[in-house]
């Protein structure tokens, strides 16, 4: 007589059975950034990075910033003790010394806004300071505005440069977009089914000002959804797309750095919810540590083992990462929880700091009318 699966694995079954769909459903339909015919004309974009402190990604990244011929590049430097500045206007980039911060604004929405009020492009394209433009990206985000007309297109870019350290937790970025919501949510009218990333987003200017900008979403942590449901609520479209070889990104130089860089954003990711951000971690625990500490003792059990990191390397290439040393990161799988928990601890604080600035942590509504 065979042995009845334990509820933890049927839990565990389940919970990679939906995500399994969410992942097929978005290999079918997630975009892809695509490089439009040479001849095809495109609205005039203004590249826009907010940057505090960011000399090092700067000096990596502004040669391809500045080869992608876009209408304006404008950097904001948002109070820096570093050489951000320096490095910027060395590249014959236009520097606009950021303003103090006001009360009431988180400083990455803040440094939009500013960047927002001096910009003349048609397509405002907004960038993290440690994203990665490849050959044309700029165009054939403009293009992928045009071809779906949206007024938001949000790229999820390709991480790259990851050594042991960050790729414990760096690639989740991609895992959580690409398993947890399916693409096809976006196609509803219900502004809440709408979500982007922050780390590059491109709007039409008419849009941008439609949605109220980033002074209406001037106090959120997740500044880019936020943005992105009121663009949706002002009647655009909003679309995503991968960014493979025409976007990439070096977002964290370690594991400590990824860690708190994870933990700034995991409570509001959680609905704002500290229950549901530990009700969460340990069902992570359940379905991809335990299952590799525990000796199987049901056949299934070793479809539990294995589903984690097929998951992992399912993801990895979907985005493009197909080298050998991706393709091994799915062993880190089991042990990603453990390296996790420093942000769970961080995320679990009442505060949380990023870029010398600290900010309350909890889950806070928008008065419009303030």
């Amino acid at each position: 007589m065979k042995r009845p699966l334990p509820l933890g694995p049927q839990l565990a079954l389940a919970f990679l059975t939906f995500k399994g769909i969410n992942l097929l459903l978005n290999a079918l339909t997630f975009p892809r950034l695509r490089t439009p015919p040479a001849c095809e004309a495109l609205p005039m974009v203004s590249l826009l990075i907010p940057a505090r402190d960011e000399a090092h990604n700067l000096r990596r990244h502004l040669p391809g910033i500045v080869a992608q011929a876009a209408h304006e590049v404008l950097i904001l430097d948002d109070g820096s003790t570093d050489e951000t500045a320096e490095v910027a206007a060395a590249c014959g980039l236009r520097v606009i010394r950021g303003a103090p911060l006001p009360p009431g604004w988180k400083g990455k929405s803040w440094a939009c806004h500013q960047l927002a009020a001096q910009a003349s492009g048609e397509i405002l394209l907004f960038l993290d300071a440690d994203v990665v433009l490849h050959g044309g990206a700029a165009r054939a985000l403009a293009a992928h505005l045009q071809q779906h007309r949206s007024g938001l297109v949000s790229v999820l870019p390709r991480p790259q440069g990851l050594n042991l350290g960050t790729r414990l937790l760096a690639p989740l970025v991609d895992v959580m977009v690409l398993t947890w919501l399916a693409y096809p949510l976006q196609w509803l009218r219900w502004p809440q089914a709408s979500t982007a990333n922050a780390q590059g987003m491109a709007f039409r200017r008419e849009a941008y000002w439609a949605a109220g900008g980033h002074h209406a979403v001037r106090d959120e942590m997740l500044e880019g959804t936020a943005l992105a449901r009121r663009v949706r609520a002002a009647g655009w479209p909003v679309s995503k797309a991968l960014g493979k070889e025409h976007v990439g990104i070096r977002a964290y130089r370690s594991y400590a750095a990824s860690v708190h860089g994870f933990s700034k954003h995991a409570l509001h990711v959680h609905l704002g919810s500290r229950p549901l951000l530990v009700a969460l971690g340990a069902l992570h625990f359940l379905v991809y540590t335990l299952p590799w500490i525990r000796r199987p003792r049901h056949p299934l059990l070793w479809a539990v083992r294995l589903a984690g990191p097929a998951e992992r390397l399912l993801v990895n290439w979907l985005t493009g990462r197909r080298q050998l040393p991706d393709l091994l990161e799915a062993l880190l799988v089991p042990v990603t929880f453990l390296a996790a928990l420093p942000a769970y601890r961080l995320a679990l604080g009442r505060q949380v700091t990023w870029k010398n600035r600290t900010y309350t942590n909890a889950a806070h509504k928008h008065n419009d009318e303030a």
